[in-house]
């Protein structure tokens, strides 16, 4: 007999089954999908002013879109940099690194905030940090203290100025000689514009301008009627040689009709007295404030142009002779005004030109000025680029207006100790007694250098070479580092290259020296130099040297 066994269907028992493995697996894959952030330092301890790496470091999904921190979020530390982002691709994942460099500039112990990072718009966040930073210990024993040294004036630079004053003058004399001598030999402006029409074809074309004017439209008779015998008035005077702006209207028709009878002007009677006419009507509006009908100035105009045509007409044609004289008169008259022109020119750019000068030597100073103009070659150094640099071994550091060469020739060198090594540098203008030299020098014994010693041999070096009424003063000379030297200075009659006669000059030598070496800065200028004299100055205060082979 069979026993009846129960039947489950594959489906059925599937159905009970996944609920139990989704709920195992989906953690898992949950997890899997979940960004890894790793974050790192590389100290956590730094001393003041000195930087710490900071590495993010994101492992996601290719897809994924990561936004990494911006800005000063690491207060209180401050971000120096943050570095460009490293990204490495592993199968279907991507690894990224973003880099910071972070730094503090007070001591103390300082947390690194924790930093949020975006992956897909979902935040993660990293651990925070301890860190400390420490102060920079000084030995005071062997580094003295000193006080701030005090703000230095810096006297502005006139080096350009004579390039202002060239470029002023020059603007100033094109300004000058296109109003006075800016035209053409026929009048006409050089610089564009109309040439200059005739006497008659002017008052044509200016009594054409009149009728187009507005000024009977508003009522200003008086402006148009002054216009219109202005033009006639200017044309007979240019024209015909009459005295016409300078007549009464009275006195103009007399001298009108003493032409026409000495038959110089033959003017038809009609003409004449419809021309006094007209400056009747005129003498009325200008000084009556008679106000005619708008016609009436019309009518006015065409007889003054009528007239006009009637002189022109009635003029008598210049001989051969006549006109050569009138050709011969005019060329003569713009040359002399051509002549005259040149010497407002002249004397109004020389005006221009000691303005400017009077100005900026009351500004600057006259010697300055002309010091700056000239181009005064230690002036020019002095506020020229300076240059900050480091000769010979044990090293000697001094700022300098050029770059000093290598030089064969030494200053002294040590008569007893045999030199191992020598090295020189110099800068020399010879026409100017203006020098700058280093010499570094190393020894084969290791005996202390005797300074002084090394003093009179520079003297008797200086002797040699033609100095006379030599001065000498020595003093102690510390510099700004604290390292203390021997300053040897003074003044004498030294021979200058180009010059017959020994002119007064200064010299300043410093020594430095340690055991089996010795370093040495040699400066000379002329005693009337105020710039070298700054120069100097300003060496000596950048004085710097190594004492330590």
């Amino acid at each position: 007999m069979n026993k009846s066994m129960p039947t489950y269907s594959i489906q059925s028992r599937l159905k009970a089954v996944l609920p139990v493995l989704l709920s195992l697996l989906l953690p898992a894959m949950i997890w899997a999908q979940q960004p890894k952030i790793a974050v790192e330092i590389d100290t956590n301890q730094i001393r003041i002013g000195e930087q710490i790496r900071y590495a993010i470091e994101v492992l996601t999904d290719s897809t994924s879109l990561v936004h990494f921190p911006e800005g000063q979020t690491f207060t209180p530390l401050e971000t120096v940099e943050a570095l460009a982002t490293d990204t490495v691709w592993e199968d279907r994942m991507m690894r990224l690194q973003k880099t910071y460099l972070l730094t503090q500039f007070d001591s103390g112990a300082y947390l690194i905030p924790a930093q949020q990072i975006a992956v897909n718009e979902q935040a993660f966040f990293t651990d925070s940090f301890a860190v400390r930073v420490g102060t920079v210990v000084v030995d005071t024993t062997k580094q003295g203290l000193y006080d701030i040294k005090p703000l230095v004036k810096v006297n502005p630079s006139y080096s350009q100025l004579w390039l202002w004053l060239l470029f002023l003058s020059l603007i100033g004399g094109g300004f000058l000689y296109y109003w006075y001598l800016g035209k053409r030999g026929d009048g006409s402006p050089l610089f564009g514009g109309p040439k200059a029409l005739p006497p008659f074809d002017q008052a044509l074309a200016q009594l054409q301008e009149l009728e187009k004017s507005r000024y009977l439209i508003e009522g200003q008779h008086k402006a148009y009627y002054s216009e219109l015998t202005d033009i006639v008035r200017n044309y007979l005077e240019e024209e015909a040689g009459i005295d016409a702006l300078e007549s009464t209207s009275d006195e103009l028709i007399t001298l009108l009709e003493m032409r026409k009878d000495a038959g110089e002007l033959p003017l038809e009677e009609d003409t004449l007295e419809a021309f006094k006419e007209v400056l009747r009507t005129a003498d009325l509006v200008k000084f009556a404030r008679h106000t005619p009908e708008h016609q009436k100035a019309s009518e006015d105009t065409r007889i003054v142009q009528l007239m006009v045509e009637k002189t022109q007409e009635a003029l008598p044609e210049p001989d051969e002779e006549s006109l050569i004289d009138t050709e011969e008169y005019i060329r003569e008259q713009q040359r002399l005004k051509r002549r005259t022109e040149e010497k407002r020119l002249v004397i109004g750019a020389a005006a221009v030109l000691t303005i400017l000068v009077v100005a900026f030597g009351i500004r600057l100073g006259f010697l300055n000025l002309w010091h700056t103009v000239s181009g005064h070659e230690t002036k020019s150094l002095l506020e020229g680029e300076w240059v900050s640099s480091t000769y010979g071994f044990p090293p000697v550091s001094l700022e300098t207006p050029e770059v000093l060469l290598r030089e064969k020739q030494l200053l002294a060198l040590p008569a007893e100790d045999s030199v191992k090594s020598a090295e020189s540098f110099e800068y020399e203008l010879p026409e100017r007694f203006f020098r700058i030299e280093t010499k570094t020098i190393l020894m084969e014994g290791q005996k202390e250098v005797d300074l002084s010693k090394l003093f009179e041999e520079q003297l008797k070096g200086l002797e040699e070479a033609g100095a006379k009424n030599i001065i000498t003063k020595q003093e102690e000379f510390i510099t700004g580092a604290g390292v203390t030297g021997l300053k040897l200075y003074g003044s004498g009659d030294f021979k200058v290259a180009g010059k017959e006669a020994r002119k007064r000059g200064k010299y300043v030598l410093l020594s430095f020296g340690g055991k089996g070496f010795q370093q040495q800065i040699y400066l000379t200028w002329l005693d009337d130099d105020p710039y070298a004299q700054k120069i100097v100055d300003r060496i000596l205060a950048s004085v710097d040297v190594k004492t330590q082979v």
